[in-house]
């Protein structure tokens, strides 16, 4: 009997009273539910079958199928995903909940600007001196100054929460043949929390790429009222593993899906996940690589402070391109992370996601104006921020753009500071000032900040070093030690880069703020021990040493957390790295740069992973 049950030959599910809706049968002989035939149309627009492409009369339209009651919602089957035909022009995104703020001219101007003075509601500056005194009858050359900004928080117990900026995001999605089995079940997975963490007034697209490069939706509200989750998770589910790797015609699609957007939220950006290497638009791989091919124009990061949308990028495994996820990150001001235990691919989201809807300030850039005639900047240390020192030296500016609320950002500079007066007691070296685009209002905001001064006593004193200062040091000289390391490793040179990163660990233990108990040395030791681990010998560093070692510089350059999993100690790592395991913790060098909102969203995605290990046991017993 079961055998002559007609089936649907689009979704193949019962074709019965009830199961699926009315049935339609074509001149052919195929049938189908309307509601799939109808779909199915609506990408075509032929009136054929869909199934065997034969010229039919009298197809259902979707309207028609829209008419039809849906059947009782206990017995109707997961609606199919019908990848729609991408249109010439990306204009179709959906309208946003409100209209946008006015963004008007990207570069600041006094016009509708707002002042505030630094509190918990402004972006905070304050300024540390490496010594709070000089000899009045000295000049100093390359006194460092340390400039501290700290975004506004997302509200704390006593206040209420700040309003954040809806979302504009594409997930772009390597669905290659190596993506096949449990890494595309995980992505899923991964995406699910993503899709489920996203606001009604965010918007979402869904770009998979293999050979090609697909748009599974359109950039949709994720309202559930709306149907835009639903919409993504079934886009979700619809991904098969199969061909290359084309992350240069991803790109692209990305690119043009924010360009041709008909709205435009405050915040977009771009995720990027990929487990292999491109050799579409990149055939060559090492030092004659042009990975800048990869990125659209309209990615690329100007370094004015304006960004079109960050590229953030996971390499997901031991296979995928290091080099090339962490030159796109770096072209479009965005972080490159190291999934290497691929079971943390959602807690790697999270953290990124965590960050994306908690953006504070945009368009934040640092000003600085010498305040006493004889004082000069001699240079700015500022990472991937862009920087300028006006010629007579008296002037400098740091283009630090988009900071997540409670992020933070320091900046060191070293200046010459003249002799003092004889009737002077202090110097005022420089005046601290900012400008940015406030995300809770909209609307441009100045703060003055803590000028930075110095005291001039008669007679020489004991010099007591600033911590913060300090601290600043051994990281920007740490960081300097990575960058060496690396390149000594890609040459070759591994016991070089070995020995390179064992006398910056000793340097930052032997440091003061180190000996004080400084968590941020402690961290930054561990994070080089395991790079010593991994840079070792050619394979450990093939394998994992080169993404782990790129991640950190991201991370570092950028003032920011990025996902990258720490072993227990030197010798694990070297084991692990050697058998392309990995534990699942996140190197605890990130967490110099977690905010509370990122933390948050990571916890989240770590008590659901939880939830549903307890749950399979459970369904598996039915």
């Amino acid at each position: 009997m079961e055998s002559n049950i007609s089936t649907c030959a689009i979704c193949n599910g019962d074709m019965r009273r009830g199961f699926g809706g009315s049935g339609f049968t074509a001149d052919c002989s195929h049938q189908f539910h309307f509601r799939c035939v109808s779909g199915s149309l609506e990408i075509s627009s032929r009136q054929a079958c869909p199934l065997c492409s034969a010229r039919c009369r009298d197809l259902p339209s979707s309207r028609s199928s829209r008419s039809t009651p849906p059947p009782p919602a206990s017995r109707v089957p997961a609606q199919p995903f019908f990848r729609p035909k991408e249109p010439r022009v990306f204009d179709d995104d959906d309208p946003l909940v409100r209209a946008p703020r006015p963004l008007g001219d990207r570069h600041h101007s006094a016009a509708g600007s707002t002042s505030s003075s630094s509190g918990s509601i402004a972006v905070a500056l304050n300024t540390h001196c490496e010594y709070s005194s000089l000899p009045r009858d000295a000049t100093h050359e390359n006194f460092a100054v340390l400039v501290h900004a700290r975004a506004p928080g997302s509200g704390g117990v006593d206040a209420p929460p700040r309003a954040r900026a809806p979302l504009d995001l594409v997930t772009v999605l390597d669905v290659s043949g190596s993506m096949v089995g449990s890494k595309l079940t995980l992505l899923k997975q991964a995406m699910g929390f993503v899709v489920d963490s996203l606001g009604p007034a965010d918007r979402l697209c869904v770009v998979s790429f293999s050979s090609g490069a697909s748009r599974l939706m359109r950039l949709a509200r994720m309202s559930e009222s709306d149907g835009g989750k639903a919409l993504a998770k079934r886009a979700v589910e619809s991904l098969a593993a199969g061909g290359g790797t084309n992350i240069g015609a991803a790109l692209r699609k990305a690119a043009k899906v924010l360009d041709d957007r008909l709205h435009r939220n405050a915040v977009a950006s771009v995720i990027l996940l990929s487990d292999g290497q491109d050799t579409y638009t990149v055939p060559r791989r090492g030092q004659d690589a042009d990975y800048d091919a990869l990125v659209p124009p309209s990615f690329a990061y100007t370094g004015d402070g304006y960004r079109s949308a960050p590229v953030h990028t996971f390499g997901f495994g031991t296979d995928h391109d290091a080099a090339a996820m962490h030159t796109i990150a770096e072209a479009t001001g965005g972080t490159f992370s190291f999934i290497e235990n691929e079971a943390d691919i959602q807690d790697a989201f999270a953290q990124c996601i965590g960050g994306l809807l908690s953006v504070a300030v945009q368009e934040l850039r640092v000003d600085v104006a010498c305040a006493n005639t004889g004082v000069r900047v001699r240079s700015v240390s500022s990472g991937c921020y862009r920087s300028r020192i006006d010629e007579d030296g008296r002037a400098a500016s740091i283009d630090v753009g988009e900071l997540y609320a409670d992020e933070e950002r320091r900046f060191l500079l070293l200046m010459d500071v003249p002799r003092a007066r004889v009737t002077s007691d202090v110097t005022h070296l420089m005046q601290v000032s900012c400008v940015y685009r406030d995300m809770a209002t909209g609307l441009p905001t100045n703060v003055d900040g803590e000028d930075a001064v110095v005291l001039r006593p008669s007679r020489s004193a004991s010099l007591e070093r600033s911590a913060e200062v300090d601290r600043e040091r051994v990281r920007l000289e740490a960081t300097d030690g990575i960058a060496a390391a690396r390149a000594a490793a890609e040459r070759g040179a591994h016991e070089e880069a070995v020995e390179i990163l064992r006398k910056k660990q000793r340097a930052v233990a032997r440091s003061a703020v180190a000996r004080a108990g400084d968590s941020m040395c402690v961290e930054l030791s561990r994070d080089l021990q395991e790079m010593r681990a991994r840079v070792a010998d050619r394979r450990r560093y093939e394998l994992s040493g080169r993404a782990y070692v790129l991640a950190g510089l991201s991370s570092h350059a950028q003032q920011r957390a990025t996902s990258r999993q720490m072993s227990c100690d030197g010798e694990t790592a070297g084991r692990r790295a050697e058998s392309g395991r990995a534990t699942t913790q996140i190197s605890t060098a990130s967490f110099s740069y977690m905010t509370p909102a990122m933390m948050d969203m990571l916890d989240r995605s770590r008590r659901s992973r939880e939830l549903r290990s307890k749950e399979r046991p459970r369904s598996a017993n039915y």
